[in-house]
């Protein structure tokens, strides 16, 4: 037998954490790191935040699973959260951030099928976005390296260059449902839309009775100092999509919309066996706790402030290495002249210091939202170290 007993589906390194302690993650061997990935925007408030960790604890000695045929305390408390911080009139709760890109693709789809257009069934999308990894959310990307190996996909998408409103228009036609788009381009190499853009798309969708769909499974939740980026924009959509940091590091996601976007949306049209359970439901309560209190998310703000700051002051002695910092609050993406998956690892191996790569040769930097001065420190001593030592390999 050759094959791992884990389907060998990720090219896995070095690192194999076994505890966390706040903004570190600690090896099988008692190495440690400075986790500047967060899981990948995931660990919001680091690793073992006491209120968080009690929460689930609290939670699994009393109840854990349920089945949707019943009534849901805490799904209901929850859901009644986000929708009074949010734009939302109503909820569906999911495992994972592809789960809700799902329901809301099915949602904005609903919306028309209901209204006796199911003509209107096709979602236009951006070039270099990532949605997830399903068929759905595969298909909804133009990206050739997640789409290799799983034809036919599934029709309904259309590709625009992102940021470029005159193509994503020149796309509307009779059979158009709306735009699914990222705020912020994650995976793609941390691309803030512009707000014309995006504002150009709302009056669009106004204007022809679309849906603006919004994918902020990964710049949601408080990263960018607004509890969500489309109030960064000032603009806000019908439907949204979030998971990553909404659970803290407990896997959840959330279809969020308006009440006019899920009229489609009735019994047995969607459904999740283990969505919206009363863990997950405790893990984002204790989430929305925390970035909800007065000052937190003014402190992402500043915090990100700070930290790209001193990315800028950085840059210039290293100037052959990096190119410019691009991002939003505590989402940000350090911009190299070489391949940034190389220098990610170099970091990572040889510096303790964990980061993420996405595309355009961009590290990106999703720190826990709760770090400090002194972790901003580290990090730069880290960087800087790495950036001297680094040698890129030969294109």
């Amino acid at each position: 037998m050759t094959i791992t007993p884990l389907m060998p589906v990720y090219p896995r390194c070095g690192v194999r954490p076994v505890r966390g302690e706040g903004a570190y993650l600690i090896g099988e061997r008692g190495e440690r790191y400075l986790d500047f990935a967060s899981g990948i925007a995931v660990n919001l408030l680091g690793h073992g935040h006491p209120h968080l960790t009690k929460a689930i604890q609290e939670q699994a000695a009393t109840l854990m699973h349920v089945s949707n045929l019943y009534g849901s305390p805490q799904g209901e408390a929850y859901a009644a959260r986000l929708v009074e911080n949010t734009f939302a009139d109503t909820v569906f709760l999911t495992n994972s951030g592809a789960e809700a890109v799902e329901c809301a693709i099915k949602t904005a789809r609903a919306y028309h099928s209901s209204g006796d257009n199911p003509q209107k069934h096709t979602l236009i999308t951006f070039n270099n976005a990532f949605h997830g990894r399903t068929l759905g959310t595969i298909s909804a990307t133009n990206q050739e390296k997640l789409r290799k190996g799983f034809d036919p996909l599934l029709p309904g998408f259309a590709y625009a260059p992102f940021d470029d409103i005159n193509a994503a228009l020149d796309l509307v036609d009779d059979n158009t449902a709306g735009f699914l788009v990222e705020p912020i381009q994650g995976e793609g190499g941390i691309r803030p839309a512009s707000q014309p853009f995006l504002q150009a798309l709302r009056d669009v969708c106004d204007k022809r009775d679309l849906m603006l769909v919004f994918d902020e499974v990964q710049c949601g939740v408080a990263r960018t100092g607004h509890l969500y980026a489309y109030e960064h924009y000032g603009v806000t959509p019908d439907i949204m999509a979030s998971a990553k940091g909404i659970g803290g590091g407990f896997p959840m996601g959330a279809c969020l919309a308006t009440e006019k976007a899920a009229r489609g949306m009735v019994i047995g049209t969607h459904g999740s066996t283990y969505g919206g359970n009363p863990l997950a439901c405790a893990a984002g309560q204790a989430v929305l706790d925390v970035v909800l209190e007065e000052g937190f998310l003014a402190s992402v703000k500043a915090t990100g402030e700070r930290l790209r700051g001193a990315l800028e002051q950085l840059i210039p002695n290293h100037d052959q290495l990096f190119d410019s910092v691009r991002g939003v609050g505590l989402m940000l993406g350090l911009k190299l002249n070489s391949d940034s998956r190389a220098f990610v690892a170099h970091l990572r191996d040889d510096h303790g210091l964990l980061t993420v790569a996405a595309g355009e040769n961009v590290v990106r930097v999703l720190p826990p939202l709760n770090i400090d001065d002194s972790h901003i420190a580290e990090f730069i001593e880290k960087l800087s170290a790495g950036a001297a030592s680094y040698t890129p390999p030969e294109s």
